[in-house]
């Protein structure tokens, strides 16, 4: 069953009931989460589970408590949550790119968990020409009404790449011919050295831990911005466009 009166219009569609639930899916409903209450079974649910493995969708197990809280309706012990975007591979997208003989420029946000950041982010990399934003499946924010008007609607228009595999994605962007510009702490090579005036992918790392070390170790700049007050760094959304910022004015 959907939800469809008008304070669920203004929020992440809620779909619950396991049939229900089974056709959003079919149909091509992008699923931004779906939860599934501990202990049930039978042959629905069975059916829903095979669909998720076809689809490549992840489900949280949670306490039935987590899906009352959601709806008090008959909700069989699962509700999804359907993303007001359509995500996209970023796999189609950086052949268009040389296909239209521009210089990619994509932006990597690893683990990044704020909403609000998100949506900020994704307004300063829509109005920087940003190609496209690429994220993990799991550990980033939702892209919910929050995000969105946040964004001021930029995340309807600029392409967001969600992930199973990141450490995959992200290599195929180099393999791609794209350096990777990691904005980290972690060196004493400031934002400015890196020419951005070739194919880049910048990484931006979540608000608590930063870009992972795994990406760090294979990328082909350490940046930091620098920094004089007191406090030891920027937000997230702020780092971001400073950086960005720096390769559009390289790119003019």
């Amino acid at each position: 069953m959907y939800n469809n009166n008008r304070e669920s219009r203004e929020s992440n569609q809620v779909v619950f009931g396991i049939r229900a639930v089974i056709e959003a899916i079919r149909s091509g409903k992008e699923i931004e989460s779906l939860y599934i209450q501990r202990g049930i079974g039978g042959g629905l649910l069975t059916e829903l589970k095979e669909l998720l493995n076809e689809y490549q969708i992840t489900a949280q197990q949670v306490p039935v408590e987590k899906l009352n809280r959601i709806t008090q309706k008959n909700h069989q012990g699962v509700i999804a949550f359907i993303s007001p975007i359509t995500y996209q591979k970023i796999e189609d997208i950086i052949p268009q790119i040389f296909e239209k003989g521009e210089v990619p420029l994509i932006l990597v946000l690893d683990s990044i968990t704020d909403v609000r950041n998100m949506g900020a982010i994704a307004r300063t990399a829509e109005c920087s020409g940003v190609h496209a934003i690429v994220v993990p499946a799991k550990g980033s924010a939702q892209i919910n009404p929050d995000a969105i008007k946040t964004s001021a609607g930029a995340l309807y228009n600029i392409p967001v790449c969600r992930h199973d595999n990141f450490m995959q994605t992200i290599k195929f962007l180099q393999e791609s011919g794209l350096q990777l510009v990691c904005c980290t702490e972690k060196t004493k090579e400031y934002i400015y050295k890196p020419d951005y005036t070739a194919p880049t992918a910048i990484i931006m790392g979540s608000e608590e831990d930063g870009v992972r070390s795994e990406i760090i170790r294979i990328a082909d700049h350490l940046a930091k911005i620098p920094m004089y007050g007191e406090i030891a760094s920027l937000n997230v959304s702020v780092a971001t466009g400073v950086i960005l910022y720096e390769a559009i004015r390289q790119r003019l």
